[in-house]
C-alpha cells in the first residue's frame, strides 16, 4: 500500500522533471504555474493535494471539441471519464491520484475506529469473536458472533424492555462510520420520537458484519435491531455507510428478510436525510410486524 510519504516523493520529483511546472487541473481553476515559482513551493513542501481535486470538476483533455458536452458527461457519473493520456498510458497526475485513492479505501478497510472516536460519543464498546483486523477479513462467520461474556453485557446494556434497538459497527470501512454514523443516528432517534419511540441507548461493535444484527436481535429480543455499518469502499468514496434493519431478526435467517438504505454518504444520500428516512422505516415494521420484501414502502 503507498504511503503518503511515498506519494509525495513521487510527486516531488515529477514536478522536478517537469521543471517545475503542474498542470492547471492540479492548481484549482487557476493557470499552471511555472517554474521557480513551483520549484520554491517543493522546497517548502506544500505540494498540490491530490485528493482535493474533484475529478468531476478538473477537465484534462486538450481542447476538447464540445466542452459543454463534456462538462455535462463527468457531471452525470463520478466514474473516471476525460482523464486523458499520455501514448498509451495514463497521465502522471491521473495515475498518482488511482493510487492516492487506493491506499484511502485500503486505510478505511484496514484501520480500527479510533478509542477516542468511541469514546467521544460515549458509546458502550462491544466485539464480536473476532480477534484482530485479520481474523475479522478472513473468518467472516466470527464477525458475525459473541462469546458468552459479551453477549451478558449487550443484554444488560440494553436492557429487556427496548422495542428498538440501533448498534454502530465498523464493517468494512471505518472512514464511513466516523463521517457518517452519528448524524445518522441523532436523525433516526429524532425521527422516532416524532412517534413517540425510545430506541435503546446505543453502542459500537467491533468486527461486526451485518449478520451481527441477527446475534444482537436474539440476544437483546428487539423487535427491530438496525445496523449502521461501513460498506466495502471503492476508488469512488471511502465513506459509504449503510443501514440494515430486520424485524425479530434470527440467526441464519434469509437475506430476503433484511431492509437496507444504502450510499449514505455526502455525495448519495446525506446522513440526516437517510436517518429521517430510517426512521419511518423502523415505524413500519414495528406497525406491519415484516420486513425486508414482506415490507411494502
Amino acid at each position: 500500500m503507498v504511503t503518503e510519504h511515498e506519494l509525495k516523493k513521487a510527486v516531488e520529483a515529477i514536478l522536478m522533471e517537469m521543471g517545475g511546472k503542474i498542470p492547471a487541473a492540479s492548481c484549482g481553476s487557476g493557470p499552471a504555474q511555472s517554474g521557480p515559482a513551483r520549484t520554491s513551493a517543493v522546497e517548502e513542501g506544500s505540494l498540490p493535494d491530490l485528493g482535493a481535486i474533484d475529478l468531476q470538476e478538473a477537465i484534462y483533455v486538450p481542447n476538447p471539441h464540445n466542452m459543454d458536452a463534456l462538462k455535462a458527461m463527468k457531471k452525470s457519473t463520478p466514474a473516471r471519464i476525460g482523464v486523458w493520456r499520455a501514448g498509451p498510458r495514463y497521465l502522471t497526475e491521473t495515475l498518482l491520484r488511482f493510487r492516492a485513492d487506493h491506499a484511502v479505501a485500503m486505510d478505511a478497510v484496514f484501520t480500527d475506529v479510533s478509542e477516542e472516536w468511541i469514546k467521544d460519543h460515549n458509546l458502550p464498546h462491544f466485539k464480536t469473536m473476532c480477534d484482530s483486523k485479520d481474523t475479522y477479513l478472513t473468518r467472516p462467520d466470527l464477525g458475525r458472533k459473541f462469546d458468552d461474556d459479551e453477549a451478558k453485557k449487550i443484554k444488560a446494556h440494553v436492557g429487556g424492555n427496548n422495542k428498538v434497538v440501533i448498534f454502530i459497527a465498523d464493517g468494512l470501512s471505518t472512514t464511513a462510520v466516523t463521517t457518517n454514523a452519528m448524524d445518522t443516528y441523532k436523525a433516526i432517534v429524532d425521527g422516532l420520537a416524532r412517534h413517540n419511540i425510545k430506541p435503546a441507548a446505543p453502542f459500537f461493535v467491533q468486527y461486526a458484519r451485518v449478520g451481527t444484527e441477527d446475534a444482537i436481535s436474539e440476544i437483546t429480543g428487539a423487535e427491530v435491531v438496525c445496523a449502521l455499518i461501513g460498506e466495502r469502499p471503492g476508488l469512488i468514496t471511502a465513506e459509504s455507510m449503510s443501514a440494515y434493519m430486520a424485524y425479530k431478526a434470527t440467526v441464519d435467517m434469509p437475506e430476503a428478510r433484511r431492509t437496507v438504505v444504502s450510499n449514505i454518504h455526502r455525495r448519495g444520500t446525506p446522513a440526516v436525510e437517510a436517518g429521517g428516512y430510517i426512521a419511518d422505516i423502523i415505524k413500519m415494521m414495528l406497525d406491519k410486524k415484516v420486513s425486508g420484501i414482506d415490507l411494502k414502502l
